[in-house]
């Protein structure tokens, strides 16, 4: 609850929850802890927030209040399984695996899918044992009358009255000496053992331990609470598994590890197709760290064994390669799941397997998209397209493609993409790709402009919708068949103003076309004159020729003329003399 005094900090519910989360990523659980108590001033009592809080604090090994927002969080609701995990959780890191146990076992029992609540049923009684023993290691035989428990009963009360009961200080030196063996410390912990030395050597000191802090705190008082700690620490330790059981799983690892270097055949099957499928349950189950973790241990193993012994070893390389880049797709690592996808392809294309190197490029492109390269997605699923063997795969292809396509504001591929999405869905029945491929065509055809096409589409994909009973989708359609109207609306009002504004405009148009026509006229008689003008000359130029050979003809033909009238000329002159002549003799006669 808000306390009255308490200032309401500056910002919003989902801003703090969401700031927390991205540091609880980081590791940074010491800063995301003030954001998540600025969540529940906003919104008290929220139980996804109390979950989240509590985590911070039994990540920083706070677990009194890691418990109380643990339990805060099922207050309301008692089958909450994220506040049944987080407490069960909290009670098994306080050592209290009895408690941690049943709340185990009542997650199991309300989310039995859940993969986590069954390892720490398991883990929860592994500690169990290692505490108190295996209940089937104790055999009790009946040999002799009952009657001695009796009297053992009586003779242990005579000793209880005789026995002074131990002070707390002398439980917790008892305690202390039961772990003070230098080496069974050094064994539980770990890299701390040197640390708790050190501290052990600062008590020593008088001078420093008389000393305090510049907040008044004595140095004495943080060192004793420093090796108490420690001293904690190591007796959970010593319940969870002490050191004859790590002996013991030490043995049993190194005949494991004998055992597994002498597998058989259909051992080594068995071994890969139960890895294999706890992999993706872990992975379908919400918990990729562990699916990763998983995929690495079972690779590392594989790589061990000879091909003799996998036939199929490269394969199986390529397929655990997928399986770790699809649990680090799953916790944000984008440039480690490329490499490992990228990975698997290699393998897939050296050993030229068609499906590995399609379930390869298929998951290239989803990283590729998720990372906000679009262009190398669609690259890679083209290439990807050929090797699709459904109608249902290709639906989904088409689409991712066409997806790209619009973050990339390429709409008409992007259309092109939707309308063969749509096509393969139809092929295929499924309603619900018909619903997507119909929406990402509508969505086309708005950045197109296209509205109307848009309306059809966008209700052709609302049918869909109802059909599959998707109520946020319906919502969603409403609201952009809404907008698409509102756009395709005022595009028809200004169609409409620029034809009334066009209108006055004819009569000018028709003044401006008989002007043109005018010109185009009076240019056409100017170059018909011109036409003439140039026959003319044509014309004359003819004519001074025709006379110049007239001339000349004319010269030649009185010249000819003149010849003609010596010649009758003198011949005319004989004539006379011959009728002269003649005359004469007819007057003599």
């Amino acid at each position: 609850m808000v306390e009255a005094g308490a200032e309401v900090p500056a910002g919003t519910f989902p801003s703090f929850v969401a700031e927390g989360t991205l540091l609880v990523r980081r590791g940074e659980h010491g800063k995301a802890l003030p954001c998540f108590t600025n969540a529940l001033q906003l919104r008290p009592g929220d139980k996804h927030c109390l979950v989240a809080r509590s985590k911070c604090y039994l990540k920083l090994g706070d677990t009194e209040n890691s418990l109380k927002d643990a339990e805060a969080s099922l207050q309301n609701d008692k089958t909450f399984s994220k506040g049944l995990y987080q407490k069960a959780e909290t009670l098994y890191t306080m050592g209290d695996f009895e408690f941690a146990l049943v709340f185990y076992h009542r997650g199991y029992r309300l989310r039995p899918e859940l993969q986590k609540f069954r390892l720490g049923i398991q883990k929860s009684q592994e500690a169990i044992v290692n505490c108190i023993g295996s209940p089937s290691s104790v055999k009790l035989e009946n040999k002799e009358d009952l009657c001695f428990l009796s009297r053992q009963a009586e003779s242990k009360k005579a000793k209880q009255k005789l026995q002074i009961e131990p002070t707390k200080d002398q439980k917790r030196t008892s305690k202390q000496e039961r772990v003070r063996n230098p080496q069974t410390e050094r064994q539980l912990l770990g890299e701390l053992y040197a640390d708790k030395a050190y501290l052990e050597k600062l008590l020593k000191d008088e001078d420093l331990m008389k000393s305090s802090t510049k907040q008044g705190i004595k140095v004495k008082d943080l060192v004793l609470g420093g090796i108490a700690y420690l001293d904690t620490r190591t007796e959970f330790w010593q319940q969870q598994k002490p050191i004859y059981a790590r002996v013991r799983e030490r043995k049993l690892r190194q005949q494991r590890w004998i055992r597994d270097k002498k597998r058989k055949p259909p051992e080594v099957a068995r071994y890969i197709a139960k890895s294999m499928e706890d992999i993706d349950m872990l992975l379908t189950g919400g918990s990729p760290e562990e699916s990763c973790k998983k995929a690495e241990h079972v690779l590392k193993t594989i790589q061990g064994w000879s091909d003799d012994e996998v036939p199929n070893k490269n394969e199986l390389i390529g397929n655990l390669h997928s399986c770790i880049g699809n649990a680090q797709i799953e916790m944000g690592q984008m440039d480690a799941a490329l490499q490992s996808h990228k990975t698997d392809l290699e393998f897939a294309r050296q050993n030229n397997l068609p499906d590995a190197i399609s379930r390869a490029l298929d998951n290239i492109g989803r990283v590729y998209a998720k990372i906000g390269k679009f262009q190398q997605a669609i690259d890679t699923w083209e290439e990807k397209i050929p090797m699709a063997k459904s109608s249902l795969e290709k639906t989904w292809l088409f689409h991712e493609i066409g997806r790209c396509y619009l973050e990339l504001n390429k709409a008409e591929e992007a259309q092109n993409y939707g309308e063969k999405s749509l096509q393969s869905a139809d092929e295929e029945g499924d309603v619900e790709w018909q619903l997507n491929a119909s929406i990402l065509v509508a969505q086309a055809q708005v950045k197109l402009k296209d509205y109307q096409a848009a309306i059809v589409n966008f209700e052709k994909a609302l049918e869909k919708a109802k059909l599959i009973h998707n109520d946020d989708a319906q919502r969603a359609i409403i609201i952009a068949l809404d907008d698409v109207s509102k756009s395709f609306i005022k595009e028809l009002k200004e169609g409409e103003r620029e034809t009334t504004a066009d209108s006055p405009k004819d009569a000018d148009c028709s003044s401006e076309y008989t002007e043109d026509n005018s010109k185009k006229t009076a240019e056409r008689e100017e170059s018909e004159e011109g036409e003439q003008s140039v026959e003319n000359q044509t014309n004359e130029k003819q004519e001074e020729d025709a006379k110049k050979n007239k001339k000349e003809h004319g010269n030649d033909k009185e010249e000819g003329n003149k010849h003609e009238k010596e010649e009758s000329k003198s011949s005319g002159g004989e004539k006379e003399e011959r009728g002269l002549g003649e005359r004469d003799d007819d007057d003599e006669a």
